[in-house]
């Protein structure tokens, strides 16, 4: 949710490096974007645009054509104020003298704003960003560039990360509290990138440093300085060298990311279950140590971690509580230091899951946590992490990140039933099924359908057991990239009020698994049929109430991976017919860094 790139070096186009990597950035989700540059005449510019950064075709010629080593960027997802150039970043100081970027919320921005008012300050957007650069600027005055952020940064409340420049000095300065910020070090003398995610500055370099919560970072043309921003102390940083395979994040042959993640679980799944044993049986001898465990996650990282919480009933026998992170903070009376918290995300950035390890930390919880991003501030500040090993998940509707999650999870409730090897070996075997599973004319059947149903204005999901939880991730999936209103229920649920909404030729997805639950689910779907809905069978075997049946491999207690691999296709194949875009739906962000 939202990005941002700075450059100070010695290349001499920062501002085409800036909009280069906003590009990398916009799998984050945003509305608006702009980029401030120095040039070489120590003028200020500033370009802001309503839209997506490909569709501007009218950039002034001397941002791009001027030499300039100093460049801040901004893609925005609006938060506070509407979409409006005004409202873009970056955003001024009253004197145009310092320009900012930023991520996250100012809490108390509307008691500063006031304040700043009655000082003299006009203010031009609705944002409560431009109560940062103001507040900079008027305890600039008085103690300078570098003593007027820190001074700045202390009034502050809420979770953001910002980056400011000063047109009178070769200066980066940034601070982050809650929302991601990271220095990438650039392979040329005093050359230094920062980004709110590695993405934005890949191609340049591999090399990175950490700003961690309560932290702030100059940057200027001596080096580069760290500081805690409650106590001004210095801190030592160290330089990181990320193993990032660079091709894995482009789309290659396919039109659009989505497809391309989804036809990549054929191989990301052998890479999540291709885990050191000990990894796996550590986290799992720590749920059976803790006195209690929690499994937290928000959107389709919390449908996974309710799955999880089927998967250790079934197959260890263990309870384990299930919330999503936005609601954790209403269990925390039920926190002890024996309590685990086991946290499930793709990004490691999901500001509700900090939030709720935020939580849980004060109460001396072990924290695990289940992430794609190793680098991420939740890998960084849990006590047992498992990286899924996915490789870059750049759409914003989850997919082959999903089906890794639950793998881990399914390896974890094996090894706490002291079965590890069984769950590998299953795994394994799902892996090569879906393998066979993933091929043109399997993407084509699927095609036919959204043809057949492109236009229809609403759709169920039904699923019990294991796959109750994929009723509701199939829900997500359709309405994040097709725009279709979907709902997922349990299918004994429908008798309880669901049914009403039936109508002749509603299209309702039955998730029927090879198990205890299929003679109920059919059951489900005749009701259904009965009432003129017509009925999609996701199913290892047809059946005569299905008008449509898409078939699955038999994956027992795998089902529920393999079954929402059609679903992702479909909702795929929808969004293509109803001309979205798949990778960059309405409204949505990759990663949810703010409340």
């Amino acid at each position: 949710m939202c990005g941002i790139f700075g450059y100070l070096g010695p290349q001499n186009n920062a501002s085409e490096m800036a909009i280069d990597g906003l590009k990398n950035l916009e799998y984050r989700g945003y509305d608006s974007w702009g980029v401030a540059c120095k040039n070489e005449n120590g003028d200020l510019l500033l370009e802001k645009h309503i839209g997506k950064i490909s569709e501007a075709d009218d950039l002034r010629p001397e941002i791009l054509d001027s030499i300039n080593h100093l460049a801040i960027g901004h893609s925005r997802w609006a938060t506070h104020g509407g979409v409006t150039d005004q409202n873009a970043h970056p955003h001024l100081s009253h004197s145009g003298n310092i320009a900012l970027v930023h991520n996250g919320i100012v809490e108390n921005y509307v008691e500063l704003r006031e304040e700043l008012k009655k000082d003299g300050f006009e203010f031009k957007s609705e944002t409560d960003t431009e109560t940062i650069v103001h507040l900079i600027e008027k305890y600039v005055s008085e103690v300078g560039f570098e003593e007027g952020v820190k001074k700045a940064v202390k009034r502050l409340e809420g979770r953001y990360a910002f980056l400011a420049i000063h047109k009178e000095e070769e200066k980066m300065i940034a601070a982050r509290t809650g929302s991601p910020l990271i220095v990438g070090v650039g392979p040329l003398d005093n050359e230094y990138f920062l980004g709110s995610d590695v993405p934005a500055f890949y191609k340049h370099t591999k090399r990175v440093m950490y700003l961690d919560d309560e932290q702030m970072v100059i940057i200027d043309n001596s080096g580069i300085r760290f500081f805690n921003t409650k106590t001004d102390e210095a801190i030592e940083k160290r330089v990181v060298e990320l193993t990032l395979d660079i091709e894995s994040a482009e789309k290659g042959k396919y039109a659009h990311f989505m497809l391309k993640e989804i036809m990549e679980q054929k191989d990301t799944l052998s890479r999540a279950i291709n885990q050191e044993p000990e990894l796996i049986e550590g986290m799992a001898q720590a749920i059976e140590d803790a006195r209690g465990t929690f499994l937290i996650g928000c959107g389709t990282a919390g449908k996974v971690a309710l799955t999880g919480s089927y998967l250790f009933s079934r197959i260890a026998k263990k309870h384990v509580n299930f919330t999503f992170g936005s609601e954790f903070a209403s269990y925390q009376d039920f926190l002890t230091d024996k309590t685990l918290l086991l946290s499930i995300s793709q990004s490691g950035e999901t500001a509700d899951t900090l939030e709720a390890i935020e939580v849980a930390q004060k109460k001396g919880v072990k924290i695990a946590s289940i992430v794609n991003v190793e680098s991420s501030t939740m890998a960084r500040i849990s006590d047992l992490v498992i990286p899924i090993k996915a490789g870059p998940e750049k759409a914003v509707a989850s997919t082959k990140a999903t089906t890794s999650q639950m793998a881990i999870l399914t390896l974890l409730a094996y090894a706490c039933a002291g079965k590890l090897n069984e769950g590998q070996q299953l795994l394994a075997a799902t892996a090569g099924k879906i393998n066979d599973m993933l091929n043109p004319r399997y993407e084509d059947h699927i095609k036919a359908l959204a043809d057949k149903i492109v236009d229809v204005e609403s759709m169920y999901i039904i699923g019990k057991g294991l796959n109750y939880p994929m009723a509701l991730e199939a829900a997500i999936k359709l309405q994040e990239v097709s725009y279709i209103h979907a709902e997922g229920f349990a299918g004994g649920e429908l008798k309880h009020g669901p049914i009403a909404l039936i109508t002749e030729g509603v299209p309702c997805i039955a998730i029927v698994a090879n198990d205890e639950t299929r003679s109920d689910i059919l059951s489900n779907a005749m009701e259904i049929k009965a009432r003129g809905g017509y009925i999609i069978g996701v199913s290892p075997e047809n059946s005569e109430i299905f008008d449509y049946w898409i078939k699955v491999p038999d994956a027992g207690n795998a089902s529920p991976i393999v079954n929402i691999i059609p679903i992702q296709i479909l909702a795929y194949h929808l969004a293509i017919g109803r001309e979205n875009n798949p990778d960059m739906p309405r409204n949505l962000a990759k990663s949810v860094t703010v409340k």
